[in-house]
């Protein structure tokens, strides 16, 4: 049976969601899944950045069952927290990094572009750091924060000549964001997780275009595909998705954007909406 649960802030936008699709064709798309993407941190991962054995246990009915499976995460290396095997597809750095199986894309920010905002980020004092092939090119030690990344190497951005995947700023404020705006260029945007961490992408490395990337090279139309996420950078996935499935645990923003409403990640949330509405 379906489960839907819905938000005092959020039940007039999803019961005009349901108005326009109807239940029955809701439930259509939900049987007819045939591609999964998760977000990783509070999503697949519970916050103690671990995954249930359950959560595996129904991926993988979910793969035998013949549906692909994806991560589409903001993190440059999903895998250091992940079990990535259980998975078809790879997105990193919010879109930045597409993977299927031996096969990479790349949507990178070129490092003219790049350098300009560097240069006045690091001027300003922020904490910084560029991606490019796993590697974190930054003005500090990231592993002060991030004691995962272990290749890093501390640069002078006034003559780092690597384009960037991603650029991750540091406790960005409303009012760092707006200077950080200011700065992009036409090939730039920028999004703020709800940790206060700052990204910069290209304009056209977003989870939403990586994921219409994959179903296209699998053949499954953008009804066929389910997305679940918690955070700001979720949004325009579960907006694209056939059904966006935001967490218990998710900011407002998202959950007022999905059709519906799952569980907690420490919870399980999400693989037990899998186990209840498509297994």
């Amino acid at each position: 049976m379906l489960v839907r649960h819905e938000r005092p802030y959020g039940a007039h936008l999803l019961c005009a969601a349901m108005s326009i699709m109807g239940e029955n064709t809701v439930q259509e798309k939900i049987m007819s899944i045939k591609m999964i993407v998760t977000d990783l941190d509070d999503t697949l991962l519970r916050r103690n950045k671990t995954v249930s054995e359950h959560t595996k246990n129904v991926l993988g009915r979910c793969r035998k069952a013949g549906i692909k499976t994806v991560i589409a995460t903001g993190r440059g290396h999903p895998e250091v927290v992940a079990p990535t095997e259980l998975f078809d597809g790879i997105i990193a750095n919010n879109g930045a990094n597409i993977f299927d199986g031996d096969i990479e894309l790349r949507r990178c920010i070129s490092y003219l572009e790049a350098r300009q905002l560097l240069l006045a980020c690091n001027d300003r004092g922020f904490r910084l750091s560029s991606q490019f092939a796993g590697m974190h090119y930054t003005n500090f030690d990231v592993s002060q924060i991030w004691p995962h990344v272990k290749d890093f190497q501390i640069v002078n951005f006034a003559s780092h000549a690597l384009d960037s995947e991603k650029i991750g700023i540091v406790g960005v404020t409303p009012e760092d964001a707006a200077f950080i705006e200011r700065r992009l260029t036409n090939n730039m945007y920028l999004k703020i997780a709800r940790d206060g961490l700052g990204m910069v992408m290209h304009r056209k490395a977003a989870k939403s275009a990586a994921v219409a990337e994959l179903a296209g090279r699998w053949k499954i139309s953008q009804n066929e595909i389910i997305a679940f996420g918690d955070d700001l950078n979720d949004i325009d996935l579960l907006i694209y998705a056939g059904i966006g499935v935001a967490m218990d645990n998710a900011l407002d923003e998202v959950k007022v954007i999905a059709h519906y409403v799952c569980g907690d990640c420490d919870d399980d949330g999400m693989a037990k909406w899998l186990e209840e509405n498509v297994l």
